[in-house]
């Protein structure tokens, strides 16, 4: 049998596992995960209200919202943390206009079922890059604000699942 012994004070030393997420480096595999997750985000939004502009359905729409005001929050969250552990975040794209839906030429618009199985893909895209970012964690912080967004995909993504159970079936 094996024993390994590591002192308490290599610990704080290095900064890793001290106990204190604030005073713990981001390693170079959380810096990636946040940093990706939050320029995802921000196409996200982008793509999300163009899709917003296209859509006819009611509750389709109301998931785009939540979607929308979902990657808002994770970009919020994500680029502070870069910021604060003096990180660049990515550029954020502008605003999409709001457009009715009859001014769009009906051979340019995306269907609400186009629209409902992207959003379906999107959320489980997200759920796995979740899954993968609090796996590599080493920092508490950073393994709980995956697993705070893993909870809401899940979330979002049953109710995509019911809306599109309810329009095939």
């Amino acid at each position: 049998m094996y024993t390994i012994k590591i002192s308490k004070e290599w610990f704080f030393i290095t900064g890793i596992l001290s106990g204190n997420p604030k005073d713990e480096p981001m390693h170079y595999g959380e810096i990636y995960s946040v940093w990706q997750f939050s320029a995802l985000a921000k196409g996200s939004v982008s793509f999300y209200q163009a899709c917003l502009n296209h859509a006819g359905d009611k509750e389709l729409k109301k998931i785009l919202d939540d979607l929308i005001d979902q990657a808002k929050l994770e970009i919020q969250e994500c680029d502070a943390m870069l910021t604060d552990n003096g990180i660049a975040p990515a550029p954020i794209l502008p605003e999409r206009p709001p457009v009715k839906l009859e001014d769009i030429p009906a051979g340019a618009r995306f269907t609400d079922p186009e629209i409902a199985a992207k959003i379906a893909l999107d959320t489980s895209v997200g759920l796995t890059s979740c899954s993968q970012a609090m796996g590599q964690s080493i920092k508490e912080d950073i393994g709980a604000l995956f697993a705070k967004y893993h909870l809401t995909k899940t979330a979002l993504g049953v109710r995509i699942l019911k809306m599109n159970k309810k329009r095939v079936g």
